[in-house]
């Protein structure tokens, strides 16, 4: 599975959320959209991404996602 691609659309979701004027409600939109639209092995693969080279790719709202509730992407 291509990181960079999964970076580049989580990033876009991140994109989309930006908008909403409540952060923590935005990062609960991103992490939902995560959990109910993206596959197992994608969460995982970006979860694992994450985890071996930190978050400096991401959008800030899908960084935040990941780190507040990435427990609940597996």
């Amino acid at each position: 599975m291509d990181i960079q691609n999964l970076i580049r659309m989580a990033n876009r979701i991140g994109d989309f959320f930006q908008a909403m004027p409540d952060r923590e409600e935005a990062i609960d939109g991103v992490a939902q959209h995560l959990r109910k639209f993206w596959e197992p092995r994608m969460r995982r693969e970006l979860l694992r991404h994450v985890a071996e080279a930190g978050v400096g790719e991401l959008h800030p709202l899908v960084a935040a996602a990941i780190q507040a509730k990435g427990a609940t992407l597996v």
